[in-house]
C-alpha cells in the first residue's frame, strides 16, 4: 500500500488531512522524533524530511506541495480548472515563501553563529511572517472567510498548518481574527481531528 510518512508538528499534517478529505487509500505512518534520521527512513528519503510518500513500486515523492498536487490529480479530480490553478498558486506561495520564512525560527544556527546575530535575524523573520499572515488573512477574507480560495481546496490544510505554527512565534493569532476563526472551524472537522490523532497532535482550540 502507498504510505505517507509524517511526524508530529510538521507540515506533513497538510497531506495527512488532504488524504482524509479525499478518502485516498493511503497508510499514514507517523515517525517518532529522531526516526527521520535513522537508516530505515533515510533509505526512503535521504534528506531526512517529511512528508514523504512511498509507492508500491518503491518510488518516493517528497515535498508537501508536490504530494498535495499528486493527491489532487489522483484522488480529487475536479472540473473547476480555475480552482486547480489557484490551488497550485496558493500552495507554491505557502510552501516556498511563508514556510521558508520560518527558517530563522526553526533553525537559527543555519543563518548566524552568534546569539546576537541570531536574534537580529529572527526579529527580521518575524516581521516578514507578520506581513505574510496579513496577506493570508486578506486573501481568506476576500474569498468569503470560510475557505482560502472561496471553496474547500487542498490549500486549506496547509493554511491550517501555518495557523498552528504562529503559536510558536512571538506573533499572536489574535491579531489575525479571520485566520483564528478558520483554525477553530477546521478543528471541528472530523477528518482534521483524525489526522491530528494519527500524527500524535491535538487541536489548539
Amino acid at each position: 500500500m502507498t504510505t505517507l510518512y509524517t511526524m508530529a508538528g510538521t507540515c506533513a499534517l497538510a497531506p495527512n488531512i488532504a488524504a482524509a478529505w479525499l478518502d485516498a487509500p493511503i497508510e499514514v505512518r507517523n515517525l517518532e522524533r529522531g526516526d527521520h534520521t535513522k537508516p530505515n527512513f533515510l533509505a526512503i528519503n535521504p534528506r531526512a524530511q517529511v512528508p514523504a510518500v512511498q509507492f508500491d513500486d518503491g518510488d518516493t515523492l517528497t515535498e508537501a506541495a508536490a504530494i498535495l498536487t499528486w493527491l489532487r490529480n489522483t484522488y480529487g479530480a475536479t472540473d473547476n480548472a480555475q480552482l486547480k490553478r489557484k490551488e497550485a498558486e496558493a500552495l507554491s506561495y505557502m510552501t516556498s515563501e511563508v514556510h521558508a520564512a520560518y527558517g530563522p525560527h526553526f533553525a537559527p544556527q543555519r543563518f548566524a553563529d552568534s546569539d546576537d546575530a541570531r536574534s537580529d535575524i529572527q526579529a527580521k523573520a518575524y516581521e516578514k511572517l507578520a506581513s505574510h499572515y496579513e496577506r493570508l488573512m486578506q486573501t481568506l477574507e476576500e474569498n468569503g472567510g470560510d475557505w482560502y480560495l472561496g471553496e474547500r481546496s487542498l490549500a486549506d490544510p496547509y493554511l491550517y498548518v501555518l495557523t498552528r505554527w504562529i503559536d510558536l512565534t512571538p506573533l499572536s493569532i489574535d491579531d489575525y481574527p479571520a485566520l483564528k476563526a478558520f483554525r477553530e472551524r477546521l478543528e471541528k472537522d472530523e477528518d482534521v481531528l483524525s489526522a491530528l490523532e494519527r500524527q500524535d497532535m491535538e487541536p489548539l482550540t
